[in-house]
């Protein structure tokens, strides 16, 4: 029961970790908007999760490192390296080859925002049903 609980909030606290880290990223390609040469960046978010919860997509398989000898012990190998950080597609060349697009980035600031706060609440949420439930059991 208990390692259920600690897997949804650990599945959470991970997601939320990766949506502040998302909402930097997007706030440095805002700031950087009048930047000559900048190249906007965005994380995919999907992947960086399946990354962090030890996850990964269906029908895929890990891949082991080799082991040469009896006292090795097999491991999995990690491809993501960067946390799922892509080069933001743009919308049009700029003279000045920046790709920041203020109004895509607008909205995946809103977006993130609003998927940030849902996931803060769902665990604020969690935990306060597991303190309600804990006091009921105790008294």
């Amino acid at each position: 029961m208990q390692n259920r609980l600690t897997q949804a909030l650990d599945f959470q606290s991970q997601a939320l970790v990766l949506r502040a880290e998302r909402q930097r990223l997007i706030a440095s390609n805002i700031a950087n908007s009048d930047t000559p040469g900048y190249q906007a960046r965005e994380m995919d978010f999907a992947k960086a999760l399946r990354q962090a919860t030890g996850t990964r997509e269906a029908g895929s398989q890990p891949l082991a490192l080799a082991t040469t000898q009896a006292g090795h012990e097999a491991a999995t190998v990690n491809l993501l390296g960067d946390n799922g950080l892509l080069y933001a597609r743009h919308s049009q060349d700029a003279i000045d080859r920046n790709t920041v697009d203020m109004d895509r980035e607008r909205a995946s600031f809103t977006d993130n925002t609003v998927k940030y706060e849902a996931t803060l609440r769902f665990i604020n949420g969690s935990v306060r049903s597991l303190l309600d439930a804990m006091k009921s059991h105790n008294q």
